[in-house]
């Protein structure tokens, strides 16, 4: 049984060992100088390990009780998570060797925080669900903060770590009650306990309070004060993966606990959803509006995305699950390359955020600025790019489960997102000229990673590269 165990669950020790090993070597290989090589080594082991579980098929198998679930929907997630993650690993090395950040812990923490985010979509009872949360949230509470001169990063580490123990107990609050009234910690207890008709007071009151906890990690109104703070401080490597891998596992764990625990009742916690996901996609596009700084914009931009995800989860369908793994896969590309600009704006090798600088940047660098373009247009979901066929995904999810209110909303916000992602566009083609605004050297990683997701974004339309079908397959196995 141990020996079954094990292998459900390979691919985390795998990772948290390797991670262990790499903590030795850089302790008595000295150092810092270990640093460039371990980020390649732990991008290299994410990737091989992405590529193990992608190709990995069959039925949902249990581990340890119960408390792990490998089926088709946390391969999914995994594959996201640990690919996004290699990723910025590799597009951050330069940024922070240049600028004194790139100590060897950094790769070290990317990686445990991944173990983190796997457990966590993985999870099939409360306690293995809070470990997850916990080993992601402790590895980025530590990188927020990794700038240790800056008071801005030290703040936005406090911020990030006061705010998230907040989140933490009203969650193990959520489920305490939950475990309470129902006697068990498993997710298939519960959901037996929850049966098929009126949920006891109790166990709402538990959900409710679980919902808060899960809402702060994916940064949905109003538990989102903690992310412009935070986007703006972090080193921007470090903001890039907080932009990408963490919210698909926390999204990950979102449809775990709902359809898993409380999958019977979608009515109630249903309602919850719809409210969050209006609320979370017009802040998020009104408070946009007037940021100058462009990680500060990328974090309420961050905010809407979330709320238009939400919104698939909150159709309470096997068609909403598949929607929002389709939103969260093109969610990540997006990101993952327009990160790769923001790390490439410096000027006489000091970084850059305020967006003015990129006043007519098309005629100093024509080709970033049109890949920055595609991305920015995907973003605010104009077709034919693939960001047009995420948020058509949500919101025929939601139509199709008698929430066309709510869709007509994701519409009205999606209008309004659009003003600050064509704001930066014009500034690239049509602002006023100014004389070497940015100055950064050209990065061919960062160039790639540019040009890739664009291309991405382009060439997907076909197909989507055979993510429906996948995300499809995926929400099947959750929603049974």
């Amino acid at each position: 049984m141990l020996s079954a165990d094990i292998s459900t669950f390979l691919p985390e020790i795998l990772l948290a060992l390797y991670a262990l090993v790499a903590l030795l070597f850089g302790a008595y290989g000295g150092k810092d100088r270990t640093a460039p090589l371990l980020v390649w080594v732990t991008a290299a082991v994410m990737v091989v390990l992405a590529v193990w579980i992608g190709g990995t098929t069959g039925d949902a198998r249990l581990a340890f009780g119960g408390a792990v679930v490998n089926d088709g929907f946390a391969r999914f997630a995994k594959v996201v998570i640990l690919l996004s993650g290699a990723s910025v690993l590799v597009m951050s090395q330069d940024y922070m060797a240049r600028h004194g950040l790139l100590r060897f812990e950094y790769p070290l923490l990317v990686a445990l925080a991944s173990v983190g985010m796997m457990v966590m979509v993985s999870a099939g009872d409360l306690m293995s669900l809070y470990m997850g949360l916990e080993l992601q949230s402790l590895s980025l509470y530590v990188v927020a903060a990794l700038r240790r001169d800056s008071p801005k990063s030290t703040e936005a580490g406090l911020k990030y770590f006061v705010l998230g123990a907040l989140s933490s107990g009203m969650l193990l609050y959520g489920a305490s009650l939950i475990y309470g009234f129902s006697g068990t910690t498993r997710f298939s207890g519960i959901i037996e306990t929850v049966g098929t008709g009126e949920i006891s007071l109790g166990l709402l009151f538990g959900l409710i309070f679980l919902i808060v906890g899960l809402a702060f990690k994916v940064s949905a109104v109003p538990f989102h004060m903690w992310t412009p703070d935070v986007y703006e401080g972090a080193p921007t490597p470090v903001t890039a993966f907080f932009a990408t891998a963490p919210k698909m596992a926390a999204m990950g764990l979102f449809a775990r606990v709902l359809f898993d625990a409380f999958g019977h009742v979608t009515q109630d916690w249903g309602q919850v959803l719809a409210l969050l996901s209006v609320l979370t996609m017009f802040l998020g596009a009104v408070a946009a509006i007037g940021q100058r700084n462009i990680k500060r914009l990328m974090a309420y931009s961050s905010i809407t995305h979330m709320g238009f995800a939400l919104m698939g989860l909150a159709a309470g369908t096997a068609g909403g699950v598949q929607a929002m793994l389709i939103y969260m896969a093109i969610y990540v590309t997006m990101n993952v390359g327009t990160f790769a600009f923001i790390l490439s704006m410096e000027k006489d090798g000091a970084p850059v955020t305020d967006i003015g600088a990129l006043n007519m940047y098309s005629k100093a660098e024509p080709l970033k600025a049109l890949a920055m373009m595609v991305l920015l247009f995907s973003m605010a979901g104009v077709p034919p790019l693939v960001g047009f066929f995420g948020k058509f995904y949500v919101l025929m999810a939601a139509v199709d489960a008698g929430l066309s209110w709510l869709a007509i909303a994701g519409v009205i916000a999606s209008v309004i997102a659009a003003f600050y992602y064509l704001r930066i566009v014009y500034y690239m083609y049509f602002g006023r000229e100014e004389e070497a605004a940015l100055n950064g050297g050209a990065n061919p990683v960062l160039w790639a990673m540019l040009m890739g997701s664009a291309a991405i974004m382009v060439v997907g339309v076909v197909n989507l590269f055979g993510v429906e079908g996948l995300a499809l397959a995926a929400a099947q196995t959750l929603v049974n």
